[in-house]
């Protein structure tokens, strides 16, 4: 579901933690949860280059039809609440006249689709929407499921360039034209995602609507590192939980009981995963992310290495909830093992980054940068 290095699922990688070893099991014996997600992981790299092509394509016709970009770049700063993600109404025709040129708008999408977040997020969402049509017995609709499919994705994307203004930390050179492009993302996502009909549609705006809460507590949690409460962190995860779980719940078209079940999986597997990336940011940068369970324990307990081995805990609860969920699908459904596999490589990650952090043993630079009162 996430990660940055492919050699996490290296088969020396795999035989360093105890779910590593389960799925390199399943592997040789070839079990159904294996093969399934294997078939879905192949089919996402095969349909990627034309998607990335499609997604490029889309972008490029909204941003040449435009004939007011200046209020399309105002109405996009009011619905997310920040004027830092947007181009001052002199940098947008330049910007504007550079990314009219497709193979350079081609290129940042490249740049922005280049995150395994993305790319292991494709696999599960066509996996949990075919899961859904086999179950409501829909007529199959390459079509819909592309739309649908497409859509979240676009959706889920949208944070990368978001992220990169906000953290200016890569990418600094593209900014400007991630600023350009930000609107029309969000529109081509909605475009896709309403042909799901109204209920789909309403299910996503009051996810994006609770990720940007999320967001904006984020931001504003920065400013008061060692003062943050459990409460405000769980409200800040919801920048993982709403945009998966919503994304679950709409593979099954919000339709009962599938929509709920895939909600709490999905949303507990990417706050579970969000505990992995916290631990991989603080390897990278030697500090506990602000905000960030890593920080909020190793401040509760005076101690980084207690902290994080806490974090790896809260991240077995979450993961907990999400198996949890799958005891409630009905019976002889199709994609149970394909969906405790996919958990077992989310533990997997989790565990693969908490055994480097120990490796690394930076725990006196870790606890040198906690913040002070």
């Amino acid at each position: 579901m996430s990660g940055k290095d492919e050699s996490i699922f290296s088969k020396s990688a795999l035989m360093g933690t105890k779910p590593g070893k389960q799925i390199i099991k399943q592997g040789l014996f070839k079990s159904k949860g294996f093969k399934l997600f294997n078939q879905y992981k192949q089919e996402a790299e095969d349909t990627f280059p034309a998607f990335a092509q499609r997604f490029a394509k889309n972008l490029f016709d909204q941003i040449n039809a435009d004939q007011s970009p200046n209020t399309t770049q105002q109405q996009f700063a009011e619905e997310v609440g920040s004027t830092e993600i947007i181009l001052n109404a002199s940098e947008i025709e330049p910007i504007k006249s550079k990314l009219q040129d497709f193979d350079t708008l081609h290129d940042r999408v490249l740049r922005i689709l280049n995150s395994n977040f993305v790319k292991m997020t494709f696999p599960v969402f066509n996996g949990l929407f075919d899961a859904s049509t086999d179950y409501f017995k829909d007529d199959k609709n390459t079509t819909m499921r592309e739309d649908i499919v497409d859509g979240h994705i676009i959706a889920i994307d949208l944070s990368e360039p978001m992220d990169r203004i906000v953290d200016k930390d890569e990418d600094l050179e593209y900014l400007d034209d991630y600023k350009l492009m930000n609107p029309y993302i969000l529109k081509l996502a909605r475009e896709k995602i309403s042909k799901g009909g109204e209920d789909v549609l309403k299910e996503f705006e009051e996810g994006f609507k609770q990720a940007r809460i999320g967001q904006y507590l984020d931001t504003k949690l920065k400013d008061k590192p060692t003062e943050i409460t459990e409460e405000e962190l769980i409200e800040s995860y919801k920048k993982y939980r709403s945009v998966m779980g919503t994304a679950g719940r709409n593979m099954a078209l919000n339709r009962a009981p599938l929509a709920d079940i895939f909600y709490t999986g999905m949303a507990k597997a990417a706050e579970s995963v969000g505990c992995g990336n916290e631990i991989e940011d603080s390897i990278r940068d030697r500090s506990a992310k602000i905000p960030s369970w890593p920080l909020f324990y190793s401040l509760k307990m005076n101690d980084a290495k207690s902290g994080f081995e806490e974090t790896m805990k809260h991240s077995e609860s979450y993961l907990s909830e999400a198996r949890d969920a799958l005891e409630k699908l009905p019976k002889n459904f199709s994609h149970t093992k394909f969906l405790e596999f996919l958990f077992l490589t989310v533990e997997h990650y989790n565990q693969f980054w908490y055994k480097k952090l120990q490796e690394e043993n930076i725990w006196s630079d870790l606890n040198k940068n906690l913040p002070t009162k």
